[in-house]
């Protein structure tokens, strides 16, 4: 169905997008971009596809002035940047062959078939230079009535790429309503198995997105419900998750999985492939030390400082106040304001403070610095450098 639409109105600029179609009138903007305008929602990529071959269109961008990246020539993609922003620019493809990882494609100038391989129908509508939409699968419909269903068999989308399992979640938390569409959870239900061809990374990522977005209860919910969560997170504590989403704690994705996953926290970072930054955050959030607790003293709390960075101190105060509380909770809430307060304590002395009083470079100067340093932190991180040098002087 192609119909006007009044569309392009609604972009804050269309400067770049202009340009583009004076070298290529035959392009349009297709997937995330359409969806989003329809929807009334911010666009914050302007992707579009063509009939035109990618070795023809980067000729046509470079002959024309603009600068040209070829980030996916394999895959029929190339990326036009204009005043530094990004227009990635697709050929129309169509599916020779799939693995449920990777596709076999083939260039073609059938928009149609180009659209049947795309995953949702609220992501397989394209819109022209004119503002005509173009709707082969009843994207807008779907889209108005918050409903996220496959293009064509919804087995066999997940058959082509099972991450789309995934990516079926994420899109209907954010887009749909309250039931997920029944044939696209009994797909994903009897395409299990093909989860474990996915990489690691590839599930970390979608799986992440998936943590930070709306809806999150019914989300993890109806992931369990057709078994989904299960292969993915051995033994989901969606109990732990539900008590820290109720503490309203910050969006965070990595400490909404811990949650999720605290009961094997050790295996997680290298189940999924996480960075080893994150991997050494979920150790620390794994840890019960240094001991939080929403009473503690002002001295404790510089002792605090000083023992953990300051971001891993507040987000163990969340997961503490999630399994403790599991509500909004003023003394927490007070915890975290005074330690986010409180000025970063640092020991007055350094390695040359203690050559100058007589100290010898080697095991004794370590230990000369740990004596003082231990002295500091049990009288609250407060004595300053003379203090410290006259306390150490008394200890010879």
């Amino acid at each position: 169905m192609t119909q006007n639409s009044g569309l392009l109105e609604r972009l804050p600029d269309r400067t770049g997008l202009d340009r583009i179609w004076s070298v290529l009138p035959d392009a349009r903007l297709v997937g995330g971009s359409v969806r989003d305008l329809l929807a009334g929602v911010a666009v914050h990529d302007l992707d579009l596809a063509t009939p035109e071959p990618p070795d023809d269109v980067q000729r046509r961008l470079e002959e024309a002035g603009i600068r040209v990246i070829p980030t996916g020539l394999a895959h029929g993609t190339v990326t036009a940047l204009l005043d530094n922003a990004p227009y990635e620019i697709t050929t129309l493809r169509r599916d020779e062959e799939t693995d449920g990882r990777h596709a076999i494609v083939a260039w073609t100038q059938d928009w149609t078939e180009d659209a049947a391989r795309r995953d949702f129908t609220i992501n397989a509508m394209s819109l022209d230079r004119h503002d005509r939409l173009h709707d082969y699968f009843g994207g807008r419909e779907d889209l108005q009535n918050h409903r996220v269903r496959f293009v064509g068999d919804a087995s066999r989308r997940i058959a082509e790429d099972a991450l789309r399992a995934l990516r079926f979640f994420r899109f209907d938390a954010r887009y749909g309503h309250c039931v997920p569409d029944r044939e696209a959870c009994q797909a994903v239900s009897e395409q299990l198995g093909l989860i474990g061809t996915l990489s690691a990374e590839r599930v970390a990522s979608e799986l992440l997105r998936i943590l930070s977005g709306p809806r999150l209860n019914e989300t993890i919910g109806a992931m369990a419900s057709v078994g989904l969560l299960q292969v993915l997170l051995p033994e989901p504590d969606q109990h732990a998750l539900n008590r820290l989403l109720a503490c309203e704690a910050p969006v965070s994705s990595l400490l909404r999985l811990f949650a999720l996953c605290h009961r094997n926290s050790p295996e997680l970072a290298g189940r999924l492939k996480l960075s080893n930054a994150d991997g050494a955050k979920i150790d620390a959030w794994a840890s019960a030390q240094p001991v939080l607790h929403p009473e503690l003293s002002d001295d404790d709390l510089r002792r605090l400082r000083v023992l953990q960075d300051l971001d891993l101190l507040v987000e163990r105060s969340w997961l503490l106040q999630a399994r403790l509380v599991g509500a909004p909770d003023i003394a927490w809430g007070r915890f975290r304001e005074r330690v986010q307060a409180m000025p970063q304590p640092a020991f007055p002395l350094t390695g040359k403070d203690a050559i100058a009083h007589g100290v010898q470079p080697g095991p004794g100067l370590g230990q000369w610095l740990k004596t003082g340093r231990d002295w500091w932190m049990a009288h609250g991180c407060l004595p300053d450098r003379s203090a410290c040098l006259a306390y150490l002087a008394r200890q010879k």
